[in-house]
């Protein structure tokens, strides 16, 4: 009985530790976090604005949709990229190997486009209207750089179908154009990525080189004394105005980077600054 009596008398004493163990962690926890908080507060007084910006990346759960599609125009802003430097290294050394790639970026960029045109409508239900405008982003985004991977295709089919071969300036103009293109879509996937408005602005700078290579290739061909094969300026034509419109579906993948991250559209701004006439 002495022993049941002492195992009865002890057994209440477990549970009481384990209470007390419990009370003692709760109160450094609770201390823990009213200092994080308290240390908080005091950071947040002096930046608020850099506060505000880091609770909404805290707070935001991106929906699994969103994610996937932000992916794939991350993606077929690379392959766009690709279009143009292998349509630069056609142009300039006659590859095999970048004619093959510029027509696998042309067909990846379709088969992106497809994705995204699958996926929109039912992703577009499940997220907020910040998310919403995301998506949209990523619908105009895909729009546009499955229309540079054409026109990028289309000129490197007319280089190898061209006779005679490029002249050296007819060549320097268009490896120009490429390289140009080449460096846009670095700015505006730089800008997508980074929702980040200043490689964007770079861009929409950057399009009038271009147009002015654009238009010194068109004027030496049409004003030439020359007797070029009719032929061959048809086609170099047709190049330089491929590369023209890529370069303007580009500016408008840095406009749409304007709208994503500040939401505004610079494109009314940009004609109002322009001349008349």
């Amino acid at each position: 009985m002495a022993h049941s009596r002492n195992s009865q008398s002890q057994r209440p004493h477990a549970p009481c530790v384990q209470l007390r163990q419990a009370s003692y962690y709760d109160a450094r926890l609770r201390g823990a976090v009213v200092l994080f908080v308290d240390g908080l507060l005091s950071w947040a007084a002096t930046n608020p604005m850099a506060t505000l910006a880091k609770a909404k990346r805290l707070l935001r759960r991106e929906p699994e949709s969103t994610k996937e599609m932000t992916g794939l125009i991350r993606q077929a802003c690379l392959v766009a990229r690709d279009a143009a430097a292998n349509t630069s290294e056609f142009i300039g050394n006659s590859s095999k190997m970048a004619f093959l790639a510029v027509k696998d970026c042309e067909k990846e960029l379709d088969r992106i486009e497809r994705q995204v045109d699958e996926k929109i409508t039912s992703a577009i239900t499940e997220v907020t209207e910040a998310e919403a405008r995301e998506l949209l982003a990523c619908l105009k985004f895909i729009t546009d750089l499955e229309r540079v991977g054409d026109l990028t295709w289309s000129v490197v089919k007319r280089v190898q179908s061209v006779t005679p071969r490029l002249l050296a300036d007819d060549r320097r103009d268009l490896i120009a154009m490429s390289e140009t293109l080449r460096k846009m879509l670095d700015g505006v996937r730089a800008g997508f990525v980074d929702r980040d408005v200043e490689p964007a602005t770079w861009v929409l700078k950057t399009d009038s080189q271009i147009d002015q290579t654009c238009h010194a290739l068109f004027r030496r061909h049409l004003e030439s004394t020359d007797r070029r094969p009719r032929e061959y300026s048809t086609n170099l034509l047709f190049m330089a105005q491929a590369f023209e419109r890529a370069g303007d579906h580009t500016k408008n993948l840095a406009e749409e980077v304007f709208h994503l991250v500040e939401g505004r559209s610079v494109r009314h701004e940009l004609k109002r600054r322009q001349p008349e006439g």
